[in-house]
């Protein structure tokens, strides 16, 4: 895909860097020429020197064939501008960093498709990593009426050595969860599994389930044999 980054901050170079390491083509716009330039020579990505909300810059950088926008400009006023902008020369994918929550209406108004607020990302991690010291991550969806976790399976645990299909059947086994992921060892692939799929100790699991549930998935999924 071609991506075209607002903002060459630690985010915008961070984000590029990203993305490139994963095959995709990245144009970043900055108005600091040093940010540009060590875009460039240290990461070899395009980068335009301008104007993010300029509309001679953007066309410039191609915004008509881009395939996603990511503004990650200073401020949210800047970053509602690309938005819109994005939004008029057609691009499907628009991805904004939020600073403010007020802006969050704003934003998709002008067309973003997506809205990240990073201090609700820092905060959300925060309190998961105090409240959920046993799960490895936790991801929102839905306006957090989803939520996804990755959580390993000790030795000792209940569901050591059973397959997906005993699970299931287990009456303990929280209601409205799924497991959707496992990972038998760290340096593997993570898989879909199947009824079949005996799930070990020492392994890791990817589960779906409901935010009230998430003690209930915990101590199910860790709590020893009795």
């Amino acid at each position: 895909m071609y991506i075209l980054i607002g903002g060459a901050g630690l985010i915008g170079l961070n984000l590029a860097q990203k993305l490139v390491d994963l095959g995709h083509t990245v144009a970043l716009i900055d108005i600091d020429p040093t940010a540009c330039r060590y875009a460039r020579e240290q990461m070899g990505v395009m980068a335009f020197e301008g104007s993010a909300v300029s509309t001679e810059t953007l066309l410039e950088a191609g915004i008509r064939k881009a395939d996603a926008v990511a503004a990650v400009l200073r401020n949210d006023a800047l970053n509602l501008a690309m938005v819109a902008l994005a939004k008029h020369y057609g691009v499907s994918r628009i991805l904004v960093r939020m600073r403010h929550r007020d802006f969050a209406e704003p934003y998709r108004i002008a067309g973003a498709t997506s809205v990240i607020s990073t201090i609700d990302l820092a905060v959300s991690t925060m309190v998961n990593a105090i409240e959920y010291p046993e799960v490895e991550s936790i991801m929102h969806f839905e306006q957090d009426q989803i939520e996804v976790l990755k959580l390993p399976i000790p030795t000792g645990s209940r569901i050591a050595g059973q397959s997906l299909a005993q699970i299931a059947q287990d009456p303990c086994f929280p209601k409205g969860s799924l497991i959707i992921g496992y990972q038998a060892q760290a340096h593997e692939d993570l898989v879909i599994p199947n009824g079949n799929t005996v799930l070990e100790a020492d392994s890791t699991v990817l589960m779906v389930t409901k935010p009230g549930a998430l003690h209930e998935v915990i101590n199910f999924v860790q709590g020893c044999n009795p």
